[in-house]
């Protein structure tokens, strides 16, 4: 896959704009987006057909901003066999983005291996909250997300369905976190705010109408 064909850019109407909606990516440039630990976007990252395509290596990107309390909104489209994912409240005081911040699996669940497994497949809040089947569309195709941060409380959304649903911190939590790499990190899901972060896992990847609302 080489192209996000059909993508639109990420447009807010008047009505989601008094709802508190706004973009985070223009559809046409990198602007308010770098990378993690970098000035500016790594050269891996372009802007082809409205959406944000890693196309070659090129490390996490970031967004320039921090958000504590937000509902996140946008699409995906992965290459066949692909991993990607979103992190957020991202710290860059970790070796990588996934040291401080949580991540929502973006992935081709029939074709790579961590799709075998509900943790890691689709839609998880990785490695700890498996994903529910039969949200996930086909290669070739844009996925809709949601994720909703708001004080301890997180949910993932994928195309309308709920998959995910956490308190961080909460004993449920911290006994998953224990049977985890994550446990070995300090300052993992630590951070009050942070910055979203869109992963590079190898793979091509696309991404689209990136808008945000702040929440209280």
């Amino acid at each position: 896959m080489s192209s996000a064909s059909g993508a639109a850019s990420s447009s807010v109407t008047l009505g989601d704009s008094a709802a508190g909606w706004r973009p985070l990516f223009d559809g046409q440039t990198l602007a308010g987006w770098r990378g993690y630990k970098e000035q500016g976007p790594p050269a891996g990252w372009a802007v082809k057909n409205g959406a944000i395509v890693r196309e070659a290596e090129a490390g996490d990107l970031i967004t320039e901003e921090t958000f504590g309390n937000f509902e996140l909104s946008l699409e995906w489209m992965i290459s066949k066999g692909g991993n990607s994912g979103i992190l957020y409240r991202v710290s860059e005081e970790g070796e990588k983005t996934y040291v401080t911040g949580p991540e929502m699996q973006v992935l081709d669940d029939e074709k790579h291996v961590d799709g075998k497994s509900p943790l890691t497949s689709a839609g998880a809040l990785y490695g700890l909250y498996p994903a529910p089947r039969g949200a996930l569309k086909p290669v070739g195709e844009w996925n809709a997300i949601r994720i909703v941060a708001n004080g301890d409380h997180v949910e993932h959304w994928l195309n309308g369905v709920k998959m995910a649903d956490a308190e961080i911190g909460s004993p449920d939590w911290n006994q998953r976190v224990a049977g985890t790499k994550f446990a070995v990190w300090p300052g993992y899901a630590k951070a009050a705010r942070g910055h979203i972060a869109l992963q590079d896992h190898g793979d091509w990847v696309a991404f689209r109408n990136i808008r945000i609302r702040v929440l209280p």
